[in-house]
């Protein structure tokens, strides 16, 4: 809460240090570290916007938690204190559980698939519902597949989950996924998962492996497993009051600005992934790549049936519809 507060202080210096009446400044929020893709497409988001709109726009980006957590910065934007949130799309099940659908383990199984849903009517009709939250979605940028590391050894197999203690996020169905697969789930900030996993709370994560590299888990991981086992988009998001009150003109900018740098930090993400992997080996992580997806496919089919009991099966339909095709 203190690291809320001081970044909440920052802002108010901001604003109050803006000089022309004409110009607006943007405060931009998220959780990862500088050298994470996440900052990359702020940054040129940032610079886009501020040359589209001939300087009348500014963006301000807040890195790596400056304004709290995601729960935090999420709240911030949806009551205008923060302009703009970038954060992973299960940090917004809470408030919509029914898009925890679209991260059911196993069900996007490439990127080609993953961008179709969230490009496409799917993603269309899940922005409509940040609306009812006074969010507008400017785009779902890619964290990537979500990988397993631990310290025990290689993830080939379901049973090789068994006893892990397992940080996972708030998303339902990979709670589900890693409890029904015998590990222990823990729920534990992404902040605070380094510590974790050096003092031993956690001996195990999931995540993309950019944010594996991002917040140096190498350093207190051995095994890398590269099961693929939800795909994980991010969710650009600005205040929707905000979004509002500027000039047509302006908001045609933030959302041009924005798809430009949606395909800019993808394309990163896709080019990059070879080269994270060997980084991570250098480091000295053993990867592995010979996961028996079909194997945890078929474990894993209780967790949807769950889910769809649950919230109901529209989505999941509409999804592999699209994945099946």
């Amino acid at each position: 809460m203190k690291r809320f507060t001081t970044g909440l202080l920052a802002i108010g210096m901001l604003v109050a240090g803006t000089v022309s009446a004409n110009a607006t400044t943007l405060r931009l929020a998220h959780a990862a570290p500088q050298g994470d893709l996440q900052q990359k497409l702020a940054e040129r988001f940032a610079d886009d916007v501020k040359t589209m709109s001939d300087g009348k726009i500014t963006v301000q980006i807040f890195p790596q938690g400056q304004l709290g957590n995601d729960s935090q910065m999420i709240t911030g934007a949806r009551s205008g204190i923060i302009d703009i949130v970038m954060s992973g799309l299960n940090n917004f099940t809470g408030m919509m559980p029914e898009l925890g659908g679209l991260m059911l383990p196993f069900m996007i199984t490439d990127r080609d698939q993953a961008y179709e849903v969230y490009d496409g009517p799917i993603g269309q009709e899940a922005a409509a519902e940040f609306e009812n939250f006074d969010l507008k979605v400017l785009g779902f940028p890619e964290n990537g597949f979500r990988e397993i590391t631990n310290n025990r050894g290689p993830i080939v197999e379901p049973k090789d989950l068994e006893g892990l203690r397992m940080r996972t996020n708030n998303s339902e169905a990979l709670n589900d996924m890693f409890a029904l697969l015998k590990a222990n789930p823990q729920q534990i900030p992404v902040a605070e998962l380094y510590t974790a996993l050096e003092t031993g709370v956690v001996d195990a994560q999931d995540h993309p492996i950019t944010i594996v590299q991002s917040f140096k888990f190498y350093e207190v991981q051995k095994y890398l497993s590269l099961t693929n086992h939800s795909y994980a988009a991010l969710v650009l998001a600005m205040n929707g009051k905000k979004f509002a009150s500027l000039p047509e003109d302006q908001q045609e900018i933030i959302m041009k600005a924005a798809k430009v740098a949606v395909d800019y930090e993808r394309q990163l993400s896709k080019d990059s992934e070879a080269s994270m992997i060997a980084d991570l080996e250098k480091e000295g992580m053993v990867v592995n790549s010979d996961v028996d997806r079909q194997a945890f496919q078929e474990a894993v089919k209780p967790v949807w049936k769950t889910f769809t009991d649950k919230y109901g099966d529209t989505l999941v339909n509409k999804v592999q519809a699209v994945t099946t095709k």
